[in-house]
């Protein structure tokens, strides 16, 4: 059976041998933090199975209720509506969050950066997106950057010194997928989770490696290579299914730079895998900001598990790149 998502499809097969005992699969779809999540658990029968279930579930909904942007009574809307320079109380699961989240801000040198609200404001990426004149976007520019973010994590404490959102469009799936994983790992039982595009499995199916598909940059419908997935997460950025065409030389990607303000518009997409959910989902979308030129050099020198697709817009040809932490993981 084949599942397709955003950027990735996710076949599923299962390959016991004989002496293997049956297990019991169970699937369920439910639209969380604005997206499509598929689960799936195999377990000793029925019941097992469906508790496991909805607990990932219920994780994943914990998660939104502290970090949706859409919801007032959230953890990340109280601390974008605080009084600047007055610091927030963070309950310790958002504070030891916004800790990684400002950690990977100061890894990738501000490529990865959370706090676009204002940004993604100007181009209306919400709403359909359009062109914002040089004065909005400059002063969605000044509004913008974790670096304007004061975080005491000893004191779980929060502030900011500009009128900056955090928006966790950027991580807010990889960190409901990485604290189901944390959740689930000393469960029996294989699952795997596919949210969004994002792709996380506690182990092997049935003593299998889960299939997973990457799909063409431009043509979302066609596969390019299948990896199979054993642990961890991975997560892919592309450009074009949800890039937005205003003209024959106008395209406003979904993904914003902070560096320049702007968005980001490539004919590619990049994979990353890692064991955390949440390193994945950052990486994925901060590389594909870097471009490959720059992402993966970066990736390389840190070992982290990353693959490039590049597209010809004419003919749709594709190349590909990857790290040896990719190569050595799926492609030998």
């Amino acid at each position: 059976m084949m599942l397709f998502t955003s950027g990735i499809f996710l076949c599923l097969t299962v390959a016991a041998c004989e002496s293997s005992p049956p297990t019991v699969r169970v699937e369920r779809t439910v639209v969380l933090m604005g997206t499509t999540a598929r689960f799936v658990t195999e377990g000793p029968d029925r019941e097992t199975s469906v508790r496991q279930l909805e607990r990932m579930v219920r994780v994943i909904e914990k998660t939104e209720a502290s970090l949706s942007t859409w919801r007032n009574t959230s953890i990340l809307s109280a601390l974008n509506q605080q009084p600047i320079g007055t610091s927030i109380t963070l309950p310790d699961d958002v504070c030891a969050l916004l800790d990684r989240v400002a950690s990977w801000h100061r890894e990738t040198k501000g490529v990865f950066d959370p706090a676009v609200g204002r940004l993604i404001d100007a181009w209306a990426l919400h709403d359909g997106s359009s062109s914002p004149d040089p004065a909005t976007l400059a002063e969605a520019k000044a509004l913008s950057g974790f670096h304007h973010v004061t975080l005491d994590a000893e004191r779980c404490a929060a502030s900011r010194r500009v009128d900056l959102r955090i928006d966790a469009g950027g991580f807010g799936k990889g960190a409901a997928l990485e604290r189901v994983r944390l959740s689930e790992s000393s469960r029996p039982g294989a699952w795997f989770i596919n949210f969004g595009g994002q792709v996380v499995v506690s182990s092997a199916s049935a003593g299998s490696a889960w299939p997973v598909a990457i799909a063409h940059p431009i043509f979302r419908e066609t596969p390019v290579i299948e990896i199979f997935l054993e642990e961890g997460s991975v997560a892919t950025t592309g450009g074009s299914e949800r890039d937005i065409v205003i003209d024959a030389n106008t395209r406003i990607g979904h993904v914003i730079d902070p560096r320049t303000g702007s968005t980001v518009s490539y004919p590619s997409s990049v994979t990353v895998w890692h064991q955390d959910a949440l390193v994945a989902d950052i990486l994925s979308t901060a590389l594909y900001v870097m471009g490959p030129d720059d992402a993966l050099p970066w990736a390389e020198a840190r070992g982290i598990a990353v693959y490039f697709l590049k597209a010809n817009v004419e003919t749709g040809e594709t190349a590909h790149e990857a790290t040896l932490a990719f190569t050595t993981k799926f492609l030998r």
